[in-house]
């Protein structure tokens, strides 16, 4: 063999072996979170109490974990499929992979430790060591009170078990090397006193993983301010949905009064509101507006307040474009 054919060969056998190494060292090496803690958490029924309403109004765990009726404004949880799982986040709707939400009722997870749950809650991986896809804003759940994921973990533990399979999430090549990295450390922290409006605010918006739907994504990163809007949710009849502006500019939540602001989510704790029919093809959301109407006005207020607080940001944001002008 001619020595001119032999070296381009040795490249390539190099890099074919860089990229096997690279991959077998992604694969042992991470993701780096260590053990799941030793816990045993107590189910008493201010941690029960505590846990339904972060689940159902705040931390929505009921609204992912469930089937979506889309048929329906905002896409409330089919009654009967909550925390069941089965919520698809696939390729149709521009993530990379698909990725099903897991059956967290104690069929799911009743043979989880307490420790392997809040270490899947606050660092994203399971019990198994796999990492889970970023569609649940694990990132924000780290920075909360431990107290707050144990009460949620308490109410998940008395629901009753729903015997339904949920088929395994699975990412497209080569992101699914790339999600082995994504997981970090939690870096837990005291919910503040409600007197405290900023700071708790600052809480309430964390446990409600705002941040990570309103602020803008593009090429696997966060762009743009803060809570600016306008990231895009494709739905898997071309149409997009894009999340509004929350910075108190007027294009933003600055036009809205404190009270209006309270009053908007309270909209849809009406029943005429929370069944709401959308023909295809016509204004839909992702935002769960039926299941966060039921959070405390005072917690929405604080909200409020902290939102107040950014760097106002003129982004008028187009928040539906049917199928046919998607892109606009």
């Amino acid at each position: 063999m001619s020595k001119y054919i032999k070296y381009p060969l040795y490249s390539v056998g190099a890099i074919v072996a860089i990229i096997v190494l690279g991959m077998a060292y992604l694969s042992i090496a991470f993701p780096r979170v260590g053990p799941a803690p030793e816990m045993h958490i107590e189910i008493t029924p201010e941690r029960v109490e505590r846990g339904k309403y972060l689940s159902h109004h705040v931390m929505v765990c009921a609204d992912c974990h469930s089937r979506r009726d889309f048929s329906i404004y905002s896409g409330p949880p089919t009654p009967g499929t909550e925390f069941v799982g089965g919520d698809i986040f696939d390729q149709s709707m521009g993530f990379p992979g698909r990725f099903v939400s897991a059956n967290i009722t104690p069929y799911g997870i009743g043979d989880w430790t307490d420790g392997d749950i809040f270490r899947l809650i606050t660092t994203a991986v399971t019990r198994e060591g796999r990492p889970i896809f970023p569609v649940m804003p694990y990132h924000s759940y780290g920075k909360l009170d431990p107290e707050d994921i144990k009460s949620v973990i308490a109410y998940l533990r008395t629901l009753d078990p729903v015997a339904e399979e949920q088929p395994a999430s699975k990412a497209d090549f080569p992101f699914n090397m790339i999600l082995k990295t994504m997981p970090v450390e939690a870096e837990m922290a005291s919910r503040p006193e409600k007197g405290d409006r900023i700071a708790y605010g600052k809480y309430v918006v964390t446990a409600a993983g705002c941040m990570d739907c309103h602020t803008k994504f593009e090429g696997g990163a966060y762009v743009g301010p803060k809570g600016g809007g306008g990231r895009e949710f494709a739905f898997p009849d071309g149409s997009v949905v894009r999340s509004a502006n929350l910075t108190p500019h007027v294009t933003g939540v600055g036009k809205y009064t404190r009270e209006s602001f309270i009053a908007r989510f309270k909209l849809y704790a009406d029943s005429s509101h929370r069944h709401m029919p959308v023909a295809p093809g016509k204004m839909q959301t992702l935002m769960p507006w039926v299941m966060y109407s039921g959070m405390e006005e005072d917690d929405l207020g604080a909200i409020y307040d902290y939102l107040q607080t950014l760097e106002p940001y003129d982004h008028a944001v187009t928040l539906f474009s049917p199928a046919d002008n998607a892109k606009l």
